[in-house]
């Protein structure tokens, strides 16, 4: 998959203009597509329309800052959705709202997020409308298409409000690869991927930044160790780098979400066999994602025998959110250290949501033993 700036370039223009545009992760043919406008050119038209063609759930896809200023508050207390997706209490449009579930009611509280003179007591609670809470950083912190919705807002010099629904079929299954590629051609609406959108923000913003780069031992001889921070929190994370990887090529590298547990206190210490296989091939790089980070947070450590099975549930919506997580801080350092494409070591195959976006690409696939 090759991104596209051409068709990044022509999405945000029709989005601009108040045309709906298809988002999709990247050019894989198992692909699902949401429908996406900017929520300040709603019309009870283009409601009507996303509602026919999607599941219906119409999203809306917001900062974090605006959903505190409406207290908009987490629908439950503790997330344990699959994809941590960040839904808030549903809401309706106070004034002139019947049942809320019309087109035009619900394109009215679709609007209404976007003006800086509503507040929280112009919104009934519970409603129609979902918002969802994007994360700080955007597509190059989360490469989801909640992050994709507030990006294109931004890009495209909008409220960064978005509406966001999911493309199904008439029988109700979801829509993929060449059923959404039809569907937008049919329609006559841009598409866009994640992945595009990740190369085109990278042109433009850098997330993380270096800390410290230093020598350090470690049990298997020799690394340097160079730290990161993002804007939005003071965890650092970490690069361990062993060898030469100045030309950037088929570099080994292992993306490792921290658990203390596993890590510190585990009988297996999955590092110490990491460092070791680094150390014998004599150059790689272990990216260390501190947990509690935004962009890399693990709400629970999983058993091991969970762990042993990850081939298993490849498709899994957690899994994809940990390889979300991933890709938003990892890539970036990798870019950072001048790595354009990795022998990734990874107890299963993966496929990184957006990660050539980031001018990274995977050659090849170094299964770990469980």
């Amino acid at each position: 998959m090759t991104t596209d700036m051409t068709r990044v370039a022509e999405a945000l223009r029709a989005f601009e203009k108040g045309e709906i545009v298809v988002v999709v992760d990247d050019d894989d043919r198992e692909n699902e597509g949401d429908l996406i406008l900017a929520a300040v050119h709603a019309s009870p038209e283009k409601i009507a329309f996303i509602v026919r063609h999607t599941s219906g759930i119409v999203c809306t896809p917001m900062t974090r800052e605006d959903a505190r200023r409406l207290r908009l508050d987490p629908m439950v207390a503790e997330n344990d959705a699959p994809h941590g997706t960040a839904f808030t209490v549903s809401i309706d449009y106070r004034h002139g709202t019947t049942t809320g579930i019309s087109a035009e009611d619900r394109c009215n509280t679709v609007r209404a997020l976007t003006n800086n003179n509503c507040g929280p007591e112009d919104f009934v609670r519970p409603g129609h409308i979902f918002p969802l809470i994007a994360r700080d950083g955007g597509v190059l912190m989360r490469s989801g298409h909640t992050e994709a919705a507030v990006d294109l807002c931004r890009l495209a010099n909008l409220p960064p409000v978005g509406v966001i629904c999911e493309l199904v079929n008439d029988d109700g299954t979801v829509k993929r690869g060449p059923q959404v590629a039809a569907f937008a051609a049919e329609h006559g609406l841009k598409t866009v991927s994640v992945a595009d959108l990740i190369a085109w923000r990278q042109r433009r913003d850098q997330l993380v930044e270096r800390v410290e780069d230093c020598l350090v031992q470690t049990k298997s001889g020799p690394a340097r160790a160079v730290t990161y921070r993002t804007p939005f929190d003071p965890m650092h994370h970490l690069a361990i780098v062993w060898g030469d990887i100045r030309d950037g090529r088929d570099i080994p590298v292992r993306l490792h979400l921290e658990s203390v547990l596993d890590d510190v206190f585990g009988a297996e210490r999955p590092l110490d066999n990491l460092m070791r296989r680094f150390s014998e091939t004599k150059r790689g790089v272990l990216v260390y994602l501190r947990e509690g980070s935004v962009g890399v947070t693990r709400a629970v450590a999983r058993p091991r025998d969970e762990i042993g099975h990850e081939a298993e549930d490849h498709g899994s919506a957690q899994r994809r959110e940990e390889e979300w997580r991933e890709i938003g801080i990892g890539a970036q350092i990798l870019k950072d250290l001048g790595v354009s494409s990795i022998r990734l070591l990874s107890s299963r195959k993966r496929h990184y949501v957006g990660l050539e976006g980031f001018g990274i690409a995977i050659a090849e696939t170094d299964l770990l033993e469980s």
